[in-house]
């Protein structure tokens, strides 16, 4: 059983390899304000974007390899993936999140300390072939039922517009991660690999990528899962993952 398990493993990595060759890069490094980034964008018309809780993998905690495992037993595997959102010592959603149209947690419009609590925070949702970033309330009072869904915050980009408490000269310094959705229509996923401030980091979503909303994903834990280049973050523990998912080619 044990090398009937190897045995399989090998293959899918012959043949995820083949087609990572096949297709066109989805990953590049950007230069913004002296910080540098790594932006993958996808199209949800056409790629199959999800979000996995860890209570969904049955752990205290989501890894990335706990992820392609369970990915595997059903003939899939993960072309991309980075942490989605924040979440509680128990690793449960500190907000909203919806996987495969099951809500594993609810929408929180509560007041409190920390960055998830900056208002405006938002939503990051799809919804047949579609994704976009909303401000919770404006989430709230458009009724959707997405497919998918994960609340985080605070907002970087709102209407165009920059968070209003995100100052230019702030001395707090991260690694950072997001989510913004293009003009046309596609998702822009980006992390810093330097540690960069709030401002930044919002501004790298307006101007380099002319995103009109955007939204933080977290700091302290960002890590990327992109084998395109040869990136897997394998020390990361998350509560929440957003991935990039395929069948796998046989």
């Amino acid at each position: 059983m044990r090398f009937l398990s190897i045995l399989l493993f090998f293959l899918a990595t012959l043949a995820l390899r083949s087609v990572a060759m096949a297709e066109p890069p989805k990953c590049a490094e950007v230069e913004h304000l002296g910080g540098r980034y790594t932006v993958c964008t996808f199209d949800p018309a056409e790629d199959t974007i999800r979000l996995y809780g860890a209570r969904t993998l049955g752990s205290s905690g989501a890894s990335y390899d706990q992820l392609n495992t369970h990915l595997l037993r059903n003939g899939e595997h993960m072309s991309f993936a980075m942490n989605g959102g924040m979440y509680h010592s128990d690793y449960g959603p500190v907000g909203l999140l919806v996987e495969n149209g099951r809500k594993t947690g609810a929408l929180n419009r509560d007041n409190a300390f920390g960055n998830f609590f900056m208002k405006p925070n938002g939503v990051f949702w799809l919804a047949d072939g579609k994704a976009g970033v909303m401000e919770t309330e404006a989430f709230a009072k458009a009724g959707l039922s997405p497919r998918e869904a994960t609340q985080s915050g605070p907002m970087l980009v709102v209407d165009g517009k920059i968070h209003p408490r995100f100052l230019p000269d702030a001395t707090s310094l991260q690694i950072r991660n997001g989510v913004g959705i293009l003009p046309d229509g596609r998702v822009a996923f980006a992390i810093s690999k330097d540690h960069v401030r709030f401002h930044d980091f919002a501004t790298l979503f307006r101007d380099r990528l002319n995103c009109r909303n955007a939204l933080f994903l977290d700091g302290s834990i960002s890590s990327l899962y992109a084998p395109e280049i040869r990136r897997h973050d394998r020390r990361a523990v998350m509560g929440t993952i957003i991935a990039v998912v395929k069948k796998l080619p046989w």
